[in-house]
């Protein structure tokens, strides 16, 4: 019989947003914080927005982004913590309404009534940060103790370039205590 693996497990969810080519740099940093990794997918960033293949050779487990049928046994342990990165708009808004139509947004619905903490790395479009219901969605979820980094709009700045989306921040905020 195998031994469970010691390690903390850490469920990465992961948007449809440009930037999710790069969750790779997410799961080394979280492998090299002695986390386990296993990544759950928006239907749509599932569909390429980042090479599911090279993910999967990565944490060594299948990229989930569908639900498993009844009797299925769980893919994953339950998680230790939980970093959305990046967190779109859409899932952000679905998430704090408790509209938990996709296994992404139903895991994060499910991380609150779990008690697991959760940090976010939001990649929203600086138009869209004015709408009401994000500033009412980031007011929900921050009351529900999820933790937030700086937002990124992926957006050139001034010189033409693209800032860095500092996926170890997630991580970062998974280390500090309370929200």
């Amino acid at each position: 019989m195998t031994e469970p693996d010691p390690r903390p497990f850490l469920y990465v969810v992961v948007c449809a947003a440009g930037i999710a080519a790069g969750v790779g740099e997410l799961i080394a940093a979280a492998q090299e914080r002695d986390w386990e990794v296993g990544v759950i997918a928006t239907p749509v960033a599932a569909a390429g927005f980042f090479d599911r293949a090279a993910v999967e050779a990565r944490t060594g487990r299948t990229v989930r982004s569908a639900w498993r049928m009844p009797g299925d046994p769980r893919p994953f342990p339950p998680p230790d913590a939980v970093v959305v990165a990046p967190a779109t708009f859409n899932t952000i808004n679905k998430w704090a309404a408790g509209l938990a139509d996709t296994l992404a947004v139903a895991t994060l619905c499910e991380a609150y009534g779990l008690g697991v903490p959760v940090a976010v790395l939001p990649c929203v479009a600086e138009a869209l940060t004015v709408h009401p219901a994000y500033h009412d969605s980031l007011k929900r979820l921050r009351g529900m103790g999820v933790r937030f980094g700086d937002p990124y709009s992926g957006e050139a700045g001034e010189d033409g370039l693209r800032p860095e989306f500092g996926w170890e921040r997630a991580l970062d905020l998974l280390e500090r205590p309370g929200p």
